[in-house]
């Protein structure tokens, strides 16, 4: 029982995720809160977002150091299950919440139509979790989009269009590839370096933008072009790799 209650490096990486997640609520809460407080009509503004999505890619990177901590040096009973709850923190609620700042102040919007896809980034991120703890696959890559690449793509689109019905819409798509079975790679070696390496330029890109330094709407936007382009581009290189193999089948079977 002793062991259950000993914090190893490797959960206080993931508490360092939840904490940011936690932060990144609270800088968007505080945006409405200080607008409502002065008498003013809310819009956003993107110093609180940015600094928002700092905190989300810093958690993300905690994310992504925890279990390589864990390997290198050990685990506590408790490891798995700090990274999934400090997860849907981070990447789940935080997101969501995001979501209704970005467009749930918007009167040509419906309502109904903004909590609904804020709900989708939710749940399916807890979902995504909860079948990541019971279900494994053969190639040991991700089923189903990562819940920090679909965090990041859902800001992606928060800070890439003004808020309107159908920019709402491709929400609901980054809700349902978390969910697919579609697998995803995991990043390992040098895949892990270009994963950290792409956040650490995201980051420095977000501060540009929020300092108002000269191009930082460009290279926001180009960053955030990237990212959804790479969250597109996989499910079609799949779909094209499943496809080229049922006609390898069909012309042996031809063939035989």
């Amino acid at each position: 029982m002793g062991k259950a209650f000993r914090l190893s490096a490797a959960d206080s990486l993931s508490l360092g995720n939840a904490l940011c997640g936690f932060l990144a609520v609270c800088v968007l809460a505080w945006s409405a809160i200080s607008a409502l407080q002065e008498g003013k009509p809310f819009a956003a503004d993107p110093r609180f977002f940015g600094t928002a999505v700092v905190l989300l890619l810093i958690g993300a990177t905690c994310d992504l150091f925890d279990g390589l901590v864990a390997r290198k040096f050990r685990a506590s009973a408790m490891g798995a299950e700090l990274d999934n709850l400090a997860d849907v923190i981070s990447f789940g609620f935080a997101p969501a919440f995001m979501v209704v700042i970005w467009a749930g102040f918007n009167q040509q919007i419906p309502f109904l139509l903004v909590m609904a896809a804020a709900a989708s980034v939710l749940l399916a991120g807890v979902i995504r979790l909860a079948r990541f703890a019971c279900v494994k696959t053969k190639s040991g890559d991700f089923m189903g989009l990562p819940i920090p690449m679909g965090a990041m793509t859902v800001v992606s689109i928060v800070l890439l269009f003004p808020p309107s019905s159908w920019t709402v819409l491709p929400i609901f798509a980054v809700a349902y590839l978390m969910v697919s079975r579609i697998e995803y790679p995991k990043p390992k070696g040098n895949l892990a370096a270009g994963v950290l390496a792409w956040m650490m330029i995201n980051v420095a890109c977000l501060t540009i933008w929020v300092a108002g330094l000269a191009g930082g709407d460009t290279l926001i936007k180009v960053g955030a072009v990237m990212q959804l382009t790479i969250v597109a581009s996989i499910p079609l290189r799949v779909l094209m790799f499943k496809r080229e193999k049922r006609k390898e089948r069909q012309a042996s079977a031809g063939v035989g």
